[in-house]
């Protein structure tokens, strides 16, 4: 009888022991669902650790404003210069910070993120390296101002004395000539449709009134395929592909085009920045 009691006892204390295990798994998320969404003002934001003050404050897209000293503060300055075939090359020179696409999403880290660039305060690209090539369709005929922030991992923007981090730089855009004034751009943000023959798969998504047309679904694909996402927004927007952090442009009214290399397997939404609307899901096997 002893020795029955003992082997009970032993079994209750190794099933709480498991109960706990799973539970202590559970609360930390081990084995959920992999995710690549992210956005500014989810939870990931509220718990990225102490750099910093958050403020209650946020800049003009909306994004916090995480407060550090100015003694070893990010620094950002920006310079344009023309292109010889086609729009400008834009330099980002940076003090005290380094650019981490690896972990973008994550939580926030001393002096690392990335950069948003802006024309006349609309976003048109989020940047992960020091330069960036600025097509020439992009740029309406005229004078404009150009500027890029500096963010954290988790979508914050780094501040100092209740101002977001940021350089700016002037820039004009000469009228199209005849042959339409823009010459080929190597840049993922291409606007025009020209190249979609070099891809495997198109998908074509209209926007308006809010509405996704065709309805949201997932496009499968294989492993090194590529892809040309077609999208036309009745209005100004970004979409973004999360996982492989890809932007583009979306000028109201018109047809904008990326051409996606599906080089990671697992899944990806695409979806827009302004109006936060999933336009496709990628299953990429």
């Amino acid at each position: 009888m002893r020795g029955a009691a003992y082997r009970r006892t032993a079994r209750r204390a190794a099933l709480l022991a498991l109960a706990l295990l799973l539970a202590g798994g559970t609360a930390t998320g081990c084995g959920g669902r992999a995710t690549t969404h992210h956005k500014p003002g989810t939870s990931h934001e509220q718990a990225s650790g102490g750099v910093g003050t958050l403020l209650p404050a946020a800049d003009a897209a909306g994004h916090k404003l995480r407060e550090v000293p100015s003694e070893g503060a990010p620094e950002v300055q920006l310079a344009a210069r023309p292109d010889s075939e086609d729009g400008w090359n834009l330099q980002l020179s940076v003090k005290n910070f380094r650019f981490t696409p690896d972990s973008t999403g994550g939580a926030a880290l001393p002096g690392a993120g990335h950069a948003h660039l802006e024309l006349d305060g609309r976003k048109i690209a989020r940047l992960y390296g020091p330069w960036f090539h600025l097509p020439a369709a992009q740029v309406p005929e005229g004078a404009h101002t150009l500027t890029v922030r500096l963010y954290a991992d988790d979508h914050t923007a780094w501040a100092v004395s209740g101002k977001a981090v940021e350089g700016t730089t002037q820039l004009t855009a000469p009228a199209p000539g005849p042959s339409g004034g823009h010459g080929h751009s190597d840049s993922q943000t291409a606007q025009s449709p020209p190249g979609q023959e070099q891809a495997d798969r198109t998908v074509t998504i209209t926007v308006r009134d809010g509405k996704v047309s065709p309805a949201p679904a997932r496009t499968e694909l294989r492993r090194g395929e590529r892809v040309a996402l077609r999208v036309t927004s009745d209005r100004a927007d970004t979409l973004h592909v999360h996982g492989y952090d890809k932007e583009l442009a979306l000028p109201a009214g018109q047809e904008a085009t990326l051409i996606l290399t599906a080089d990671r397997t697992g899944l990806f939404e695409v979806e827009t920045h302004e109006s936060a609307l999933v336009l496709t899901q990628l299953l990429v096997r």
